[in-house]
């Protein structure tokens, strides 16, 4: 019998090392200590979620509580066919494209002014980001009644003092929430949100590369050619994410209707949140109200996915450069 003994010179393996299970250790021990807001974070979010979804499949009136059963997704067809329902998506989709798309293009214009360099410039700044920081409810109460009003408001009394101008005794008298209840609750919103997209669009405009404008005027660019050629492409992805982000904040307005015309008249102005707030505490359908709840939040998470792509894209621009 012959017995096999190792070459004297020959290399001893070694077994192969396993990096990975020390770094994925390593990894969870700097989560640790994030465990506890991660836990209070899911309690105080998912869970209520989690609450709303139960309560949506169910049928529950408070005023007959012992007939509340399980119904599936019929509440979610009621949400669909429901009449009051579409035309409160309707005027969500009008007063949020709206607010939008007008706050975007006020906001384009006052970006490119503060821009420039002029006296007072950090003071005009301050005086235009200022109706961002009003509370909503107290910049609704400011419209409806010092603006709004007919009979003391400033729009009824500029009209007034216009007409005494040229000799009449007195203006109009406009009741502006009864005749244009819409395009009031539009106006106010815009006066808010139009600081935050001038905020998103100045950042962009001075993140623009000072060579490049620079060779656009040496090579004799109008300003009309910079700007549609050069500033506006490079505006576009702080366009988009100023609309993403206003349009997911916009579209889950609630003070201003119920502050300013409480979604009338004739629920002309009644958007989504405030009929859900009509469902729960006016007819007190809890399971229509909580999944009408469930579909707002879902859109709302389609359009945040799309901001949050978008936000991605801007901080992998400015790494690469």
């Amino acid at each position: 019998m012959t017995t096999l003994t190792p070459a004297p010179n020959a290399v001893r393996k070694d077994p192969p090392h396993r990096p990975g299970r020390r770094e994925s250790l390593n990894k969870w021990r700097r989560r640790v200590p994030l465990l506890p807001a991660l836990i209070f974070t899911i309690i105080v979010t998912q869970l209520p979620f989690v609450a709303t979804l139960v309560i949506s499949t169910l049928q529950w009136n408070i005023l007959k509580p012992g007939e509340r059963h399980f119904t599936g997704l019929s509440n979610y067809a009621f949400v669909f066919t429901d009449e009051r329902l579409r035309a409160a998506v309707l005027n969500t989709v009008l007063l949020t494209a709206s607010v939008v798309i007008i706050s975007v293009l006020l906001g384009l214009g006052l970006a490119m002014l503060l821009d420039r360099r002029f006296p007072g410039r950090g003071l005009a700044r301050t005086l235009l980001i200022t109706p961002f920081l009003v509370m909503p409810v107290a910049a609704a109460l400011l419209w409806k009644h010092a603006i709004y009003n007919p009979d003391y408001g400033l729009l009824n009394g500029t009209l007034n003092a216009v007409y005494r101008l040229f000799g009449a005794e007195n203006g109009p008298t406009i009741d502006w929430l009864s005749n244009s209840a819409m395009p009031a609750v539009i106006v106010a919103l815009v006066w808010q949100w139009t600081p935050f997209m001038m905020l998103i669009l100045l950042a962009g405009l001075q993140a623009q590369p000072g060579d490049v404008l620079e060779a656009a005027r040496v090579d004799g660019a109008s300003a009309r050619q910079t700007f549609l050629h050069i500033t506006l492409p490079h505006l576009r992805q702080y366009i988009e994410l100023g609309v993403l982000l206003g349009t997911i904040y916009v579209v889950q307005t609630f003070d201003a209707v119920f502050t300013i015309t409480q979604g009338g008249p004739g629920s002309q102005t009644t958007n989504l949140p405030y009929e859900i707030y009509l469902t729960m505490f006016r007819k007190y359908e809890y399971g229509e109200a909580a999944a009408a709840g469930v579909v707002v939040v879902i859109g709302a998470i389609v359009i945040a996915t799309f901001a949050l792509r978008t936000i991605a894209s801007l901080f992998r621009e400015e790494v690469s450069r």
